[in-house]
């Protein structure tokens, strides 16, 4: 009978592995406090523009934990495992600028914008870094940042002067 706690998941060379990792694990950290506070900021927003923001955080939320999601999968599709618990992104993840309790929409939204702006910095790594490494992994860092560049985008308009 075959051991499953030492049959490796995936034939994947080890070094490409813990490339992916090095390079999608911080756009996982990312994601996933992108996902909670851009519920923080959803919960707490107030204006004018309420319900549009209000709808648009819901979306970029989904946005934030499907991309996680999908990155970290991938690390663990190579063999290897993730750590996103809370812990873990609160150690890691960059400080916010949303706001603890009401905010006006438009610091709301500017806060968000700035998370954001974190992440895809995080996410234009992965995506240089991957090249050389692992053009599948590249690939879903790319789609990653098209859901964060449209998202950001839609966010934007709503300041933009």
């Amino acid at each position: 009978m075959t051991d499953i706690t030492t049959t490796p998941a995936t034939a994947a060379d080890p070094t490409v592995a813990a490339g992916v990792a090095q390079f999608l694990t911080p756009v996982v950290i990312g994601l996933q406090a992108l996902a909670v506070n851009g519920k923080q900021a959803h919960w707490n927003v107030r204006g004018a523009n309420f319900i549009a923001i209000h709808e648009l955080l819901d979306t970029i939320v989904e946005n934030a934990q499907s991309g996680a999601d999908t990155a970290a999968e991938r690390i663990v599709a190579l063999g290897l495992p993730v750590d996103a618990r809370v812990s873990t992104v609160a150690a890691k993840a960059q400080a916010t600028a949303v706001a603890a309790g009401f905010s006006p929409w438009t610091d709301t939204v500017r806060a968000v914008i700035a998370d954001m702006d974190r992440v895809i910095v995080d996410v234009k790594a992965a995506i240089e870094g991957l090249d050389e490494i692992d053009l599948t992994s590249q690939d879903l860092a790319i789609s990653i940042m098209h859901a964060l560049e449209k998202d950001r985008w839609f966010l934007f308009a709503h300041v933009a002067e």
